[in-house]
């Protein structure tokens, strides 16, 4: 009960911040930011638009202790609290003593990506997609920005896929492409290129599939290209 307080206090003072005004604001008018890794980047009909993006500008709210059980919402049912450690060290160093606040979980919240879109609407913050399939593989994303529809890619070359075989390996930006993240209401694609797609979601939660991609020249992260998925998580980094 006390958890669901705290989760209900904290999607309170979430919807109450103005981060997606300041976050993704920008054009391609605006003067390029240094790191290009930081822009937003979205891309339609092979043309590449660059938006003006700040870093992932998001709160730290603890001290330096780093990740441990104190910092979740609640226990991850797919990674543990040593794998959470050694995937946060991939993060860039502002987000590594964030909170995980648990949006979306198919054990509670029932396979559909309709669901997870609706969960996850007002949380305008990094988000981390993990998953585990039959076959007992845990991979996943960690995305620079909110899981959403849209029409095009969207994203920032911070956005990374990752896989526990079993130890971490971490896939980041080739910066051949900028192909990070695509929502729509059939499927979640996380990385593409040649038509192939480095983490592929389909929209029952339950179908999935994993292939070498030119954005992120990762390793298929399950053991087999097409996979059942067992357990899929969505933590908000607050």
């Amino acid at each position: 009960m006390l958890k669901s307080l705290r989760y209900q206090l904290k999607m309170s003072r979430l919807s109450k911040r103005h981060l997606s005004s300041t976050w993704f604001e920008g054009s391609v008018e605006d003067e390029e930011d240094d790191d290009e890794d930081f822009h937003m980047v979205e891309a339609q009909d092979g043309q590449m638009l660059e938006d003006k993006c700040a870093t992932w500008d998001v709160p730290c709210l603890f001290g330096l202790d780093g990740i441990n059980s104190n910092n979740m919402s609640e226990e991850s049912k797919v990674l543990s609290v040593t794998q959470i450690q050694q995937l946060s060290c991939s993060f860039p160093a502002r987000l590594r003593l964030c909170e995980w606040m648990l949006a979306y979980r198919t054990q509670s919240h029932g396979s559909s990506l309709r669901t997870l879109y609706r969960t996850t609407n007002q949380l305008d913050t990094c988000m981390i997609v993990l998953v585990k399939d039959t076959y007992g593989q845990v991979f996943g994303a960690v995305c620079s920005a909110p899981l959403r529809v849209s029409s095009t890619y969207y994203g920032t070359g911070q956005t990374f896929l990752f896989s526990f075989s079993p130890h971490l390996q971490v896939y980041k930006w080739t910066g051949l492409n900028s192909y990070f993240i695509k929502g729509s209401v059939d499927s979640l694609l996380f990385g593409g290129g040649l038509g192939q797609f480095g983490l592929w979601l389909h929209s029952d939660l339950v179908r999935g599939r994993s292939q070498r991609c030119e954005t992120f020249n990762n390793d298929v992260l399950s053991s087999e290209e097409d996979f059942i998925i067992s357990e899929l998580e969505v933590w908000a980094l607050v």
